[in-house]
């Protein structure tokens, strides 16, 4: 592996002092200029190892990210002892231009940001990614390397007209949000049963041992609360109704109704986009039927209908 530099690329020590190395020194000049005539990091790293450049004592492999490191070091302007090796108006103007591309590819809108956190590979489970910035070429993948990338490219686009059909279709027809279930089910195990009939027994003797009968009771209590489970998907439902009720269609996507009432999105490798409410609800803007959620609906179109019926 190789090791990093402790001294900035273009510098080296003699005789105990800092001083510059030539051919370095050529190669940081060159990596300015490059980049201000308008070539990418990617570009300039590769013009690097051509010329058989080490970055390095041990390497000459380059990679975007030490020309990043390079263009941003402010020590070529003669900082902390170091000579100067680059003039402050080309290394201002360097650094504007990487703030401002840097800006451009990684800024996207908050509100594309909230629907980025919730939406997930249906194969693998890994949140999707999205790249592109706010370029036209943006497209949205899965980064997973156990997992496939998607089959076509999926835009923004796609995945927010998706979402709004989906919603619009819940607004259209609420019983799609029908989660069904009871609130709370309680099925006693055989254990408990045992443990049942064993205080049964005990409170039948004819000498009680009142501590020991309290202590399995206790117990038996305790492994009752356990059998118990909670469903509180019917309430999360009646919360869908009442922000759904009355809501005008939408024509562009309310990202605080979204927020609200979605909990994921699901995108299979055929891009397959799939709505996940609060209550746990699917909902597919596609005409197949969802077997793997028997509480799941599709949208045909401009409409859903329930995959039950």
């Amino acid at each position: 592996m190789a090791k990093n530099r402790t001294i900035p690329f273009g510098y080296c020590m003699k005789n105990g002092e800092i001083t510059t190395e030539p051919k370095e020194v050529y190669a940081v000049v060159t990596i300015f200029d490059e980049y201000l005539k308008g070539r990418s990091l990617s570009e300039i790293a590769k013009l690097m190892q051509t010329e058989k450049i080490r970055y390095n004592a041990v390497s000459d492999k380059w990679n975007k990210n030490m020309v990043k490191r390079i263009i941003e070091n402010d020590k070529y302007l003669g900082n902390d002892t170091y000579p100067q090796l680059i003039t402050e108006d080309i290394f201002k103007r360097a650094n504007e231009k990487r703030v401002k591309k840097s800006t451009t590819i990684n800024l996207i809108s908050d509100d594309l940001q909230k629907i980025r956190n919730r939406t997930y590979c249906t194969e693998c489970g890994h949140r999707l990614s999205r790249i592109g910035g706010n370029s036209k070429y943006e497209h949205w993948d899965c980064r997973n390397p156990d997992c496939y990338k998607l089959e076509y490219r999926l835009t923004d686009q796609m995945i927010i007209g998706a979402v709004l059909t989906v919603l619009n279709s819940a607004i259209a027809n609420p019983s799609l949000l029908e989660s069904g279930g009871e609130i709370s089910t309680y099925s006693p195990t055989a254990d408990i049963v045992r443990k049942q009939n064993e205080i049964n027994q005990m409170t039948d003797s004819s000498q009680i041992d009142f501590d020991r009968v309290k202590a399995e009771i206790f117990k038996l209590a305790e492994m009752k609360y356990d059998c118990c489970t909670y469903n509180d998907s019917p309430q999360k439902t009646e919360k869908l109704k009442e922000l759904l009720q009355g809501h005008e269609q939408l024509n562009s996507l309310d990202i605080g109704l979204f927020k609200a009432c979605v909990s994921r999105i699901w995108i299979s490798h055929f891009c397959t986009i799939e709505v996940e409410f609060i209550n746990g609800v699917h909902i597919k803007n596609i005409t197949e039927r969802n077997d793997k959620n028997v509480h799941s609906a599709e949208c045909n179109g401009y409409t859903c209908e329930s995959a039950d019926s």
